[in-house]
């Protein structure tokens, strides 16, 4: 028998379909959702390292990138809910007494039995489907938590298991664990600079679990700054920090119509007997990008700029009748103005037409039929 050569860079289909599913709501984190698939993978093929967690990833990067954003993808992908995911904001817990909230207080101690724990078993495995028995655990801004927090995750990162105050153990050992952070975010606001200062030493040091094709200078920009506010243990446990790009005008575009088919989502869902249309024309999109760019702030001013100027007059004319079903609204900027211009187009269309003009937006006519 002849030799035959394999492709170790093809992947199995659970794999495939999760990057294009990430893809389709992710921009400009190519890299991100590489590592991501990467790790599930090696989950649904069984190759993980035992008694671990799949996988312990650290989003770096500025506010506004995408990082949390991309974990509630990964829930809306595997487990079809973006809220399945076992969120600890570490802005509560800045102070180690409070660790109590995450793990319960022992037995004898005051308020033992009023304590209900973060971190359970059932609350690890709530979200487990018939397909998936998988976990996905979000520790949030992860720079704010506690020395006591950073403590308490070194043997979760490490074997997968948690004692709570009543001596139970919780199994991480089917949990992909994020950690997102905006250390460095300042660092790497510099990166048009010709040196950012760190480049003799990082690369002098380990750099091992760093993911930066995007940019050595960024990279290790957010590495540095990591280092400086982390120990050693928790850097070492660590599979992969990954440095989340600012978003320039390319993505924010992307964004701005992934927004928009959100809220025809919304639209959708208000009332099963007002279903209408709408389209943005493309000056009144760039109004909504010029009014919604802040490169302190990334895709999140934009969106505020889209809650603000559109969907709070699009819920004025619900409420007040102006919109009725079949109707199809036109979105549109005139120069000189400080708002958007709505107008009604058609009315009176037959759910096979606002399915024609919906796909014409960029929606599938299947999505709108099973919405309808």
């Amino acid at each position: 028998m002849r030799p035959k050569t394999l492709d170790p860079t093809k992947r199995g289909e659970a794999a495939e379909a999760l990057e294009f599913g990430l893809r389709s709501k992710i921009v400009g984190q190519e890299d991100a959702i590489r590592q991501v698939v990467e790790m599930y993978q090696m989950h649904v093929s069984g190759m993980c390292s035992p008694n671990r967690p799949i996988a312990n990833l650290m989003f770096l990067g500025p506010t506004g990138s995408g990082k949390t954003r991309l974990v509630e993808a990964l829930a809306e992908c595997l487990l079809q809910n973006s809220k399945a995911v076992l969120k600890i904001d570490c802005a509560e817990f800045q102070h180690g007494h409070e660790i109590a909230k995450l793990i319960g207080s022992p037995p004898g101690y005051l308020g033992h039995r009023e304590t209900s724990p973060l971190l359970t078993q059932e609350a690890l495995d709530r979200h487990h489907t018939e397909t998936v028995k998988m976990s996905i655990v979000l520790f949030d801004e992860i720079e704010k938590a506690s020395d006591s927090v950073w403590n308490l995750m070194l043997g979760i990162l490490d074997k997968a298991t948690l004692t709570l105050g009543d001596n139970t153990k919780v199994d991480f050992s089917k949990a992909m664990i994020f950690m997102t952070s905006n250390v460095g975010a300042r660092e790497m606001s510099t990166l048009t600079k010709p040196k950012l200062g760190f480049a003799g030493l990082a690369e002098s040091r380990d750099m091992s679990n760093i993911s930066e094709p995007l940019s050595n200078e960024m990279a290790r920009g957010g590495l540095e700054a990591a280092r400086r506010k982390f120990t050693p243990e928790f850097i070492n446990r660590i599979d992969k920090m990954v440095v989340f790009r600012p978003l320039g005008a390319n993505e924010l575009d992307r964004i701005l119509e992934i927004e928009l088919n959100s809220v025809r989502e919304r639209v959708l869902n208000v009332d099963e007997r007002l279903h209408f249309v709408f389209t943005v024309t493309a000056s009144g999109k760039q109004f909504l990008l010029s009014e919604g760019t802040n490169v302190e702030y990334g895709a999140r001013h934009l969106k505020r700029a889209i809650e603000r100027l559109l969907v709070q007059p699009l819920s004025r004319l619900i409420a007040s009748g102006q919109i009725r079903d079949g109707d199809f609204i036109e979105i549109d900027y005139r120069s000189q103005s400080t708002a958007l211009t709505f107008s009604r187009q058609d009315e009176g269309l037959a759910v096979r037409d606002m399915a024609r003009l919906m796909a014409a937006t960029g929606r599938s006519q299947a999505a709108f039929a099973a919405a309808l």
